[in-house]
């Protein structure tokens, strides 16, 4: 036989000895070494703590724990113990945990939430007029709101209104018209990531945090959905001028070499920033460079995937009448890639890339070539490449093709220059040659091109020059944006395998796997639910209160007696399982819940009776089943013994109707029109604090959000939730305010919590799904979606994966997830 524990401290788990751990006894009948008590959490609410035992909120003593009871009888048992054997060890049998069913199942892990939450742009804050949008792949934005990261979501990079915006898609949501759940958009932008390969996830990270590590690459603000078109857009800043202004306003640079060895050495310091970032694009358009108002370059990746995306589109149609865009110059070796990828028999994945750093030189020599000569290069090179992409897609050979173009270029090149600027003439030459390890380094073109305007005795400060613009190895590992799973996922957008995990999660839900029933029997707008024994009930402004099988759902039985309208029903789980309903009369009807079912009520109570006030407004009953509480109109709270069904006690302080009850961990929490809500201890109905409390506060709400209609609490995880007129939502957990949310554009009539589950629903007729989650860096409340209905929700109840819902049309509809 094992012999008994000693009794111990529940927070530092030392045997009460007396001395160090003294032990004193809470209002609970807990007792806790003096010590940890001083060091407790204290509450927001004044003169309580949580029992660390059974969490109930005790009132506390100002003075400290001092003020409280030693355990005499704990002390002296402690000390007969150590004494017959000191060495006794606690054993502690382990509790298991049982997990009910999630309404809707993870759609992600809460670490990929986390890492992709804050890249999510607010819906609020981009502007876009689809009336005059140039392609669904890329769409021009303005910022209009620039503080909407306040609201549910933040991105990481701050915005300044009124400033232009690059938008380009990456992913689209798709879903059933037929299905009833509607996804937040925050929900779906982080389903859409979630479906995309890890490779695609790895470059979307480099580049939404590449243009913090280099200055000369545009800002990526983070990730914006469209509802509209319900798109996912990477989101960068827009410059206001480009290298393509430049052409498109007739600027000539022939003449002007000064002008012309500035732009070549931006563009060359742009391209070596994008390097050090082990990025290559292979392909610029003159489109790709913005230029701020200091005169200095960057490049734009959206600009960069929309010329991708053309040279893509003209190859995958194969189509000889279709053109490359103007002033867009890629390089052979990445025109080869895409004729590569674009063949269905060939395995990219297994094959070498032959992309380097070398690879960005062509477009270099080809952009400063556009400069020095004019219109001529352009139009031969448009038309070479053209030509060239055709011959790559029928297999033809392209060597005769480039040396004639070369030969053009070479004298339209000597007609510009002469005999003058040879190693000018010459670093072009080997810009433009087919194999990549021929040209010269990004670093060797600037260099060549500062030689035009600054002369060899100012040398001296070429050392120090180099250092910015250092030369990478073309060894080196590089990774190019127009090659990787981020940008080819644009031709599957949204295609995912139906035998994947993907489908089976994601698709899943959003395929119609809402499923919803209509349960039909009361004749006037559902007051209220309550479940238990295996049973559903419903009340009703019919003035009756109907039994539901929740196995089967079909209907039981009809409680009938009340002369008023049903505004309030609870359930006892004792022996034998009673029912409790009360209505605006002020009656109270106590149901036995035993087959079969009677009739007439097994106990009938009745309220004092004030005409100036319309009742009873809400149940709830103990955790011990020993009372339950109504509150009533007459802005009390009563308390009424399980035992002989008197009236135990009447609780004032209110100063309106108390419309919601809710107990929880032997504390009963009420909520009333005046907009606050006040704690009562349950063991001798004292009360013990009142929040959102303001001084001077009349008769109606004196709350900002207006007046409480809804009181929901969760054992497990400690959450209590406030649901308020005005549709915002307040939610304490472990007795710590957090942020306001609004859920809601009009009142919330009725919430409930399971776990980490939320839902509300009221005067729109749609039912909000959140999640509360918490976690080291705090407690994170996300939108997952909502339920759009046809009627107001007046009560909502959950249970075992299900939600029944009580609409003021007499129906209630039950939700549930499945195929």
């Amino acid at each position: 036989m094992d012999p008994p524990e000693l009794p111990e401290c529940p927070v530092c788990l030392q045997p009460f000895d007396g001395e160090s751990t003294t032990p004193r006894v809470l209002a609970c009948g807990h007792s806790t070494c003096e010590t940890c008590m001083i060091d407790l959490p204290k509450p927001p609410f004044p003169r309580t703590i949580r029992c660390p035992a059974c969490t109930q909120l005790v009132p506390y003593p100002p003075q400290g724990p001092s003020a409280l009871p030693k355990n005499i009888d704990l002390l002296r048992i402690s000390s007969s113990l150590l004494q017959s054997n000191p060495n006794r060890l606690n054993s502690k049998p382990k509790t298991s945990i049982v997990s009910s069913p999630d309404f809707i199942p993870n759609l992600w892990s809460r670490e990929f939430y986390c890492n992709w939450k804050p890249w999510i742009v607010p819906r609020d804050t981009v502007s876009v007029d689809m009336s005059v949008a140039l392609d669904e792949a890329f769409l021009l934005g303005t910022v209009v709101n620039p503080d909407a990261s306040s609201g549910e979501v933040s991105s990481r990079c701050s915005m300044e209104i009124h400033q232009k915006v690059s938008l380009f898609k990456i992913g689209s949501f798709t879903h059933s018209n037929e299905n009833r759940f509607s996804y937040s958009c925050l929900a779906k932008a982080i389903s859409i990531l979630f479906k995309m390969s890890d490779g695609a996830l790895a470059e979307l990270t480099l580049i939404l945090t590449s243009s913090s590590m280099e200055y000369r690459i545009c800002t990526s603000y983070g990730l914006w959905y469209n509802e509209v078109n319900e798109h996912l857009y990477i989101v960068c800043g827009k410059k206001q001028s480009s290298l393509l202004n430049a052409i498109v306003s007739d600027i000539h640079l022939q003449d002007d070499i000064s002008t012309f060895a500035m732009i070549g050495m931006e563009l060359c310091e742009t391209i070596t920033r994008l390097h050090k970032t082990q990025l290559v694009t292979s392909c610029t358009s003159l489109s790709c460079f913005g230029i701020d108002n200091f005169g200095h370059l960057s490049i734009d990746f959206n600009e960069l995937f929309i010329v991708g995306l053309t040279i893509q589109n003209m190859i995958a149609e194969n189509n000889d009448n279709t053109t490359l865009e103007m002033y867009t110059f890629p390089s052979p070796e990445l025109l080869q890639e895409f004729v590569n990828k674009s063949n269905i028999d060939f395995d990219f994945h297994k094959s070498t890339s032959s992309i380097t750093y070398s690879s960005d030189v062509w477009s270099i020599g080809c952009i400063l070539l556009v400069f020095l000569i004019g219109k001529s290069f352009s139009e031969e090179t448009h038309n070479f490449l053209c030509s060239y992409i055709s011959t790559l897609i029928k297999g033809h050979d392209h060597k005769g093709l480039y040396i004639s173009w070369l030969d053009k270029v070479s004298n339209l090149l000597d007609t510009r220059l002469g005999t003058d600027d040879v190693s000018m003439k010459n670093m072009l030459h080997k810009c433009l040659c087919l194999d990549p390890n021929t040209r010269p380094h990004v670093t060797d073109i600037w260099k060549c091109i500062r030689e035009l305007i600054i002369k060899p005795k100012f040398d001296i400060i070429g050392n120090s020059e180099e250092k910015m613009v250092s030369k990478t190895s073309d060894t080196d590992t590089c990774h190019c944006l127009l090659l990787g799973d981020l940008f080819w996922s644009l031709k599957k957008t949204n295609k995912v395998s139906k035998n994947g995990f993907e489908s089976g999660v994601i698709e899943g839900i959003l395929d119609n796997s809402i499923k919803s029933t209509d349960l039909k029997a009361h004749l006037d707008c559902i007051s209220g639910l309550a479940i238990g024994n295996g049973f559903l009930f419903s009340s009703s402004f019919d003035k009756t209160v109907n039994i539901w099988s929740l196995s089967g759902l079909n209907h039981l039985h009809t409680f009938k007696g009340h002369e008023h309208k049903v505004t309030a029903i609870s359930f006892i789980n004792k022996q034998p399982p009673l029912c409790i309903s009360a209505d605006n009369g002020g009656e109270i009807f106590v149901w036995t819940i035993t087959a079969p079912f009677q009739d007439t009520p097994f106990k009938r109570l009745n309220e004092e009776k004030d005409w100036r006030f319309s009742g009873i407004h809400s149940l709830a009953v103990s955790d011990s089943g020993s009372f339950f509480y109504t509150g009533s109109g007459d802005k009390s709270v009563k308390a009424w013994s399980m035992h002989d069904y008197s009236l135990s006690c009447t609780m004032t302080g209110h100063k309106s109707t108390v419309s919601t009850l809710a107990v929880s961990k032997e504390v009963l929490y009420s909520g009333s029109w005046d907009g606050t809500i006040r704690l009562w201890c349950v063991s001798d109905h004292s009360p013990l604090a009142v929040l959102d409390e303001e001084e001077g506060s009349g008769t109606f709400s004196s709350s900002p959000f207006g007046s409480i209609l809804s009181l929901a609490i969760d054992n497990q995880t400690q959450t209590l939730v406030a649901a308020h007129e005005n549709g915002c939502i307040k939610i304490w957990k472990n007795d710590v305010a957090l942020k306001p949310v609004s859920a809601h554009t009009s009142s919330i009539f009725s919430i409930c919590m399971e776990g980490e589950w939320l839902f509300s629903g009221g005067w729109n007729k749609t039912i909000v799904v959140q999640r509360v989650l918490g976690g080291e860096s705090g407690v994170d409340v996300k939108e997952i979606g909502s339920i759009g209905g046809d009627s107001v929700v007046t009560a909502l109840v959950y249970w075992e994966g299900k939600l029944f819902v009580g609409q003021a049309d007499r129906i209630i509809k039950v939700y549930s997830f499945g195929g």
